[in-house]
């Protein structure tokens, strides 16, 4: 039987909620699942026929401790998705080279544009940790300076309010065929926590947001076992990426109900 490992981190509150479903559509498509920490140094990655990252969602306190991880996982075995994926991926900064339009985005603390309002950023992050929304232009700039100062690189963006009424659309691919979208809650929101994430509704993605997410996964060269591919509209109605989670995305399995069995039929095909 084909045995791949399931990436995850050490997870006291038992926070990733897709695991089982995931590992018990593995055993459906005839693929043994083990849970293993990413960071475990008893781990002998070599005994799989796969490692598939999934809730590794610690990385971002030790990003080059992670990819370093990633590239020797990489060289014993197969790694979905592949390290050099996962390195271009944690960066937001990846955003400036997708070739497609984005949430338009300032790299710096000097010279931000005027905008109603601001969400400041470090381009390594998730889940909106360490991310801020203020009306203040000097407030953003000095939080921009701050993540400067710490070595970070900042991202300065307007807060759109299409957010709150039309929501963030993510869409979901599995070996890069569509599975799924979801309506996503406003992270930012007043009256949002982090208890109500994340919570989402199944969607019908618009063609215009179909066009774009595919023409951001064609620019990606290399297997992705799974892509979720975030898209915001900007006032003009125009849909833009927001992210691109080639990493750790949470993917929605419980909403759609083939959700898991195709991504086991997915991995199944890559091996």
């Amino acid at each position: 039987m084909t045995i791949c490992a399931y990436a995850t981190f050490a997870d006291p509150d038992n926070n990733d909620n897709e695991r089982d479903l995931a590992l018990a559509a593995w055993r459906e498509a005839g693929i043994e699942g083990r849970a293993e920490r990413w960071e475990d140094p008893g781990v002998d990655w070599s005994g799989y026929d796969a490692v598939v990252v999934r809730s590794v969602w610690d990385y971002i306190d030790r990003r080059e401790e992670f990819l370093a991880w990633a590239r020797g996982v990489e060289s014993v075995t197969r790694l979905l998705n592949p390290a050099s994926i996962l390195e271009a991926n944690t960066d937001k900064t990846y955003l400036r080279d997708l070739g497609v339009p984005t949430v338009p985005t300032h790299w710096s603390s000097r010279d931000l544009p005027h905008w109603s309002e601001y969400v400041v950023k470090p381009a390594v992050s998730a889940g909106a940790r360490d991310t801020v929304r203020t009306s203040d232009r000097q407030r953003a700039r000095e939080l921009a300076e701050a993540l400067e100062a710490a070595g970070r690189t900042p991202m300065v963006q307007p807060y759109l309010d299409m957010v709150e009424s039309e929501g963030e659309t993510s869409l979901l691919y599995f070996n890069r065929r569509f599975s799924h979208a979801v309506r996503r809650n406003p992270m930012l929101a007043p009256g949002m926590s982090a208890a109500d994430l994340p919570r989402a509704s199944l969607r019908t993605p618009a063609p215009d947001q179909v066009e774009l997410a595919e023409k951001v996964l064609a620019g990606i060269t290399g297997p992705l076992l799974y892509a979720r591919v975030d898209l915001v509209r900007l006032a003009d109605g125009s849909p833009v990426v927001i992210e691109l989670e080639l990493t750790e995305p949470y993917l929605f399995l419980s909403y759609e109900p083939g959700a898991p069995a195709s991504l086991a039929g997915a991995l199944r095909e890559l091996l």
